[in-house]
């Protein structure tokens, strides 16, 4: 029969319904298996932990650098807590009609209208997807003062395409990022 007992209660199975004990003392089977064979134990855990490392070796190296986005703006790419961000280094009209330097004019904020666009961080939150891949992270724009999804890949050591989008990757446009020679930072920001 099932044994019944209430929440709370200790219920005492009749040696007839308890499990067969093995040589060990153990009634589960499986562990007695484990028990009698531990290196069959010690092999398992050996092949899931192999397939547990090659996941954080899959991770991508920050292409760290200054990368030059359609021309028009530098950016430096760099680690911040362990995701890919970036920030304005250099624009190629870095002022405005006026000849002040340009501004964050566009920014749905009105307090934060007045930042300069120099040293202003527009890429954050890329995480790594695999190796010279990353996804998930934001992309800010100056121009229309919107903030868009953002995921990349590394082509080669010096080019990345980023896709640039709002809610789905389809409806989006790619940019080309080229790495700027390591040399002289003169008019940059």
């Amino acid at each position: 029969g099932v044994p019944s007992g209430g929440i709370g209660e200790t219920v005492v199975m009749p040696m007839s319904d308890r499990p067969p004990s093995g040589p060990d003392g153990t009634s589960d089977p499986i562990r007695r298996h484990a028990v009698r064979r531990p290196g069959r134990a010690a092999l398992l855990i050996a092949a899931l932990m192999s397939l547990v490392v090659p996941c954080t070796l899959a991770r991508a190296a920050v292409p760290g650098g200054v990368w030059l986005i359609d021309g028009k703006v530098a950016v430096q790419i760099f680690d911040c807590s362990g995701l890919l961000c970036g920030r304005i280094v250099w624009l190629q009209t870095p002022r405005d009609p006026q000849g002040q330097l340009n501004r964050d004019r566009n920014n749905p904020d009105p307090a934060l209208r007045q930042r300069r666009l120099c040293g202003l961080t527009i890429l954050w939150g890329l995480r790594s997807t695999g190796p010279d891949r990353w996804g998930g992270g934001w992309f800010y724009n100056p121009e229309d003062g919107k903030t868009y999804n953002v995921s990349a890949e590394l082509r080669s050591a010096d080019l990345i395409l980023a896709r640039i989008y709002l809610g789905i990757p389809l409806f989006g446009r790619t940019k080309t990022l080229v790495r700027v020679p390591h040399g002289t930072s003169e008019g940059w920001c």
